[in-house]
Order: C-alpha cells, then sequence, then structure tokens
C-alpha cells in the first residue's frame, strides 16, 4: 500500500476515533435528569434517570408511565414527558433536586374520574389525569403552599391548591389556578 494512501487511511481511522468518543464523553456529561416518586397508594417507590440532556429515554418513560397507572383499574397510559420536566424543574425551584416526590394521583381512567366526582371529591370532569397529562403531589418536608407558590412562578401550567387534603396539583395544559 502506497505510503499516501496509508497516512491517509490512518488519518481517517483517527478522526472516527476521535469523533465516537467525543460523542460518548458528550452523552455521559449531559446532565442526567432523575426523579424520585413514592406512590401514596400503592407504596411503590420509583428512583429514575429518565433524560440525558435533550434525549429521553423511552423505556425510563414507559417504567415512569406504568408507575403512574390508574391504581384503581391497573391501566396505564403513556404520560406526557413534560409532566417529568415540570416535576424535575419544580424539585430544583425548591432547592430540594434529590428531593423523593410523593404521588397521591397520577393517570386516572375515565371510569376512575366519574368515581372520585361521583363520591364528592371535586374533580374536574375533563381532568388532564385522563390524559396522563396531570399529577397530584407533595414533598416531604416541603409545606404545600411553598410547593404551590414555586409550581406558579414557573408558569407551566396548572396549578390546584388543595390544603384540606396536603397535596399540590400540577398539570402541563394551560397555565390556571384554583
Amino acid at each position: 500500500m502506497p505510503l499516501f494512501v496509508r497516512s491517509s487511511l490512518l488519518t481517517c481511522v483517527i478522526l472516527v476515533a476521535c469523533c465516537c468518543s467525543s460523542t460518548e464523553t458528550a452523552f455521559s456529561t449531559q446532565v442526567p435528569y432523575r426523579l424520585r416518586f413514592f406512590h401514596t397508594h400503592t407504596v411503590e417507590r420509583l428512583d429514575i434517570v429518565y433524560r440525558h440532556g435533550d434525549k429521553y429515554d423511552p423505556d425510563a418513560l414507559a417504567r415512569i408511565s406504568h408507575y403512574l397507572r390508574d391504581h384503581r383499574t391497573g391501566a396505564v397510559h403513556e404520560y406526557d414527558p413534560r409532566v417529568f420536566d415540570l416535576l424535575h424543574d419544580l424539585t430544583l425551584a425548591i432547592g430540594r433536586p434529590d428531593a423523593e416526590i410523593d404521588v397521591v394521583c397520577g393517570y386516572r381512567t375515565a371510569w376512575s374520574n366519574e368515581y372520585l366526582r361521583s363520591h364528592g371529591h371535586g374533580v374536574a370532569t375533563h381532568s388532564l389525569h385522563m390524559q396522563a397529562m396531570a399529577i397530584d403531589i407533595r414533598v416531604p418536608g416541603v409545606s404545600t403552599s411553598k410547593l404551590r407558590d414555586t409550581a406558579l412562578a414557573l408558569h407551566r401550567g396548572g396549578v390546584g391548591y388543595y390544603a384540606a387534603s396536603n397535596f399540590v396539583h400540577v398539570d402541563v395544559g394551560r397555565v390556571r389556578r384554583w
């Protein structure tokens, strides 16, 4: 093999190796988006990285959607990942990035939604819980009023405050409050 071809080939191999290692390094240094959950009804815990930089992990998203299933029926619905980003940013904004989030309610089927409505729980007819775009939460050690105020300041969707029940509703619908 002529020297010119050999040195060109070697240059290509080095360039490919550099590109591959810099891509891997860039991915591994991207900020992991981690969420920690405790479900108050199923008593399950989940500690999961669902995103690296701007890349969502499809398996992690599926695991979270399953975790947030309707606890009355077992039905699972694919969650809007913006909810997870909202929760991540909310924990950062309250100064508790590693906090475990208590899940009071995740996804709800139409049946569960109507069940709650008919039993006087003040549930909206067209709740975003039924579209897997909402979640009811609390964060141990953080007052629900602080959680509400911080969620409102993010301007990322609806925020409901349920002081008597000690939880906050957040969703990724239009910005509103109740």
